[in-house]
């Protein structure tokens, strides 16, 4: 059935716009001229923004619902987490998996996310996690498109058989091939694990999404690693290099240098600012660092960085709701982005960047011809949407709303 909203705002655009949506489709977008008439089915976005879907590019559903379980991680630091979550991987099941995914899944779709990216652990002989999350993959279709990221958290060098687990979940099924080549237990196997990874998606066709450089440690440079096998192969568009968090300790003349190879290689960059400013920073007393990577400086220099939740309710972060606007405004503060120029370009890191970092291409965007998928925010422009809070008041998939959410009322007695 055909849908037409009216009194749309768009980014970028003066003046209001008409969208008509038809077989799962946007037909056409035009600029308001005249008081439209509201007809039934039709949906009145009241001169509020109406945007793409908001995007996940990197969190980990397999461990999604675990904090706690069996311990808390008392320390805080990454290095605990992977402690703990090696505990709870011991004992997960393909349905104790799939409930979890799920039920964070629909947190996710309620606030606007219709596109995700869920880096899942490999380093288990029987790739449990990863056959559970192909099936919530395929059953998870009517609220999101999922990629599934072949994640080797105990490393693909340093874990026995590591290799093998990777080339295995790739002929399951997995999207994207990862890696974590600051964890390997030495540099060499660190560089081995980038090439031999980036040779599995050269080889299948791959996206690449590596978890790189996620420490304090100013030596820990295996982003220019990655950096010149994508820009030596030609495969760019198709690399992310997650974290980066070296970044943030790294010298500035070391930065001169290692930006132009960065900005040769084409390379996309997710920072996830709530969990880095949390993990990172552990091993200093003070003054302390944020631990988070040069999300501005990587933007002015004219690099795709995005923002991405990470973790919700895990060994590694315990909060987390699946509200990817309370994560873009915490990335704005801890990345001293409030000005005014980053605020009204702020939606970019949770929408447009993301979607290019996971080379969504014509199947996301608001234009004639693309899957008709998109929100109406309950806020009139990018600044005012993070300075409220506001969640989307509607969420429309494929033509059809999906979600509709009712503003809570305070009255004053």
């Amino acid at each position: 059935m055909p849908m037409h909203i009216i009194n749309a705002r768009l980014r970028n655009r003066e003046g209001l716009h008409d969208l008509h949506l038809e077989h799962g489709r946007i037909a056409r977008i035009t600029a308001q001229t005249v008081a439209p008439t509201l007809m039934a089915g039709d949906l009145d976005a009241a001169g509020n923004l109406v945007i793409p879907p908001f995007v996940e590019p990197h969190i980990h559903l397999d461990a999604t619902l675990t904090a706690g379980e069996p311990r808390w991680n008392m320390s805080g630091t990454l290095f605990e987490g992977i402690e703990c979550w090696g505990e709870r991987k011991a004992t997960i099941t393909q349905e104790d998996t799939k409930a979890r995914a799920k039920k964070t899944i629909q947190a996710l779709a309620a606030h606007g996310i219709q596109h995700v990216r869920t880096h899942v652990d490999v380093t288990d002989p029987d790739l449990t996690a990863l056959k559970a999350m192909l099936e919530v993959r395929e059953e998870s279709t009517h609220l999101i498109d999922l990629q599934i990221v072949a994640f080797p958290q105990e490393g693909i060098e340093s874990y026995r058989n590591g290799r093998e687990l990777m080339q295995e979940a790739i002929r399951l099924g997995a999207d994207v091939v990862g890696g974590i080549p600051h964890f390997e237990y030495t540099r060499d196997q660190g560089v081995s694990s980038v090439k031999f990874l980036m040779d599995l998606a050269e080889r299948t066709g791959c996206l690449v999404d590596v978890h790189c450089d996620e420490t304090d440690d100013p030596h820990s440079r295996f982003l220019e690693v990655l950096a010149e096998e994508a820009r030596s192969r030609g495969m760019g568009a198709r690399v992310t290099a997650s974290h980066t968090t070296a970044m943030g300790s790294y010298d500035n003349a070391y930065c001169a240098k290692l930006f132009r190879l960065l900005g040769h290689s084409g390379i996309s960059f997710v920072s996830c600012p709530t969990e880095s400013i949390h993990l990172q920073g552990r091993f200093d007393s003070f003054p302390k660092r944020r631990g988070v990577t040069r999300v501005n400086e990587l933007l002015e220099a004219g690099m795709n960085v995005c923002f991405g939740q990470d973790s919700i309710v895990d060994p590694w972060y315990p909060l987390g709701n699946g509200n990817i606007l309370r994560v873009l405004e915490a990335g704005l503060h801890i990345c001293h982005m409030l000005g005014y120029r980053s605020l009204q370009s702020a939606l970019d890191l949770v929408t447009d960047n993301s979607a290019k970092a996971m080379a969504l291409g014509d199947r996301y965007g608001l234009e004639p011809g693309r899957p008709a998928n998109l929100l109406i925010l309950s806020a009139d422009s990018d600044y005012e949407v993070i300075r409220s809070q506001g969640l989307p008041l509607y969420s429309i998939r494929n033509g059809k709303v999906l979600m509709q959410r009712r503003p809570a009322q305070v009255e004053f007695l």
